[in-house]
């Protein structure tokens, strides 16, 4: 998707943000002109879907070129005004080449009710996004929006904008709206699990820490870690307890094995001696 120096041309940039910004509308994550796009095509340049426009309706010559200041370098429409949180994001993670905002129903109603997504239920939301942090309130379109996103940037994969809908970002454009996607699917498994079912089995702390190592073989160092259930002596939220902790643990898993084999070569020991009788 991306050219030889890693980022997008201008030309699969708009493409493909016209691409996801259907995908978006068809899944209902956005409602009339919501939402809005962004993708890098330089260290200091940006495609940026417009103003006022459907995401389901856009074509390539709609969209806005522009720096990491907010400077218009191409196009004829003006950029959104939500424009300030991307551009905050690209400042606060230079490995971030695309950014998403839209507002899906189940993960807008969890950041209008103040709820993170910090729960481990689910093995692929661990993996794909960790926690899911909420940001405090802002005016939508203010400087306040960005200044309440930037300390998530760096360390997490999507954040909730309280009452208003989620941001999420990636290494290219389809990581971003995947992202966008498996946050709505995660949030709708926990408003059944919690509100319908009334039943979940939580995650223990080892499975996570387990879930956590695919995860930086994936090379996705970003998510942070959601909580979870705690079910052998010294586990932590984090996982595994203190290395001390550790080292106890496995030096008496190492004496029970030793004393088992010393058993067994005693008892075989015993019978051969007999058997030479």
């Amino acid at each position: 998707m991306t050219g030889g120096n890693g980022y997008y041309t201008d030309f699969e940039a708009k493409k493909w943000i016209c691409e996801i910004g259907r995908r978006m509308y068809a899944r209902n994550y956005v409602a009339a002109n919501d939402g809005n796009i962004t993708a890098k095509v330089g260290p200091n340049a940006i495609w940026a879907t417009p103003t006022g426009v459907s995401k389901g309706f856009m074509t390539p010559d709609m969209l806005v070129k522009l720096d990491l200041d907010g400077n218009v370098l191409a196009g004829r429409n003006k950029p959104s005004s939500e424009i300030k949180m991307h551009l905050r994001v690209y400042r606060e993670n230079p490995d971030v080449r695309a950014v998403v905002h839209a507002h899906p129903i189940v993960a807008t109603s969890y950041a209008i009710a103040g709820i993170e997504l910090d729960k481990a239920l689910s093995s692929e939301a661990v993996v794909l996004l960790g926690r899911v942090p909420v940001a405090p309130y802002a005016l939508p379109g203010s400087e306040e929006v960005p200044e309440s996103i930037a300390p998530y940037c760096r360390d997490y994969n999507a954040v909730l904008l309280a009452n208003h809908g989620v941001l999420t970002w990636g290494k290219d454009l389809l990581e971003a709206y995947f992202r966008l996607e498996s946050l709505e699917h995660y949030a709708t498994m926990l408003m059944y699990t919690n509100e319908i079912i009334k039943k979940a089995n939580e995650l223990s702390c080892s499975q996570v820490s387990d879930l956590i190592d695919i995860r930086r073989k994936l090379g996705i160092q970003s998510g942070g870690v959601p909580s979870c259930r705690i079910d052998a002596a010294g586990e932590s939220a984090g996982g595994h307890g203190a290395p001390a902790e550790r080292e106890e643990t496995e030096e008496a898993k190492r004496r029970l094995m030793q004393a088992i084999a010393d058993r067994v070569t005693e008892a075989v020991l015993a019978r051969l001696s007999s058997g030479a009788r």
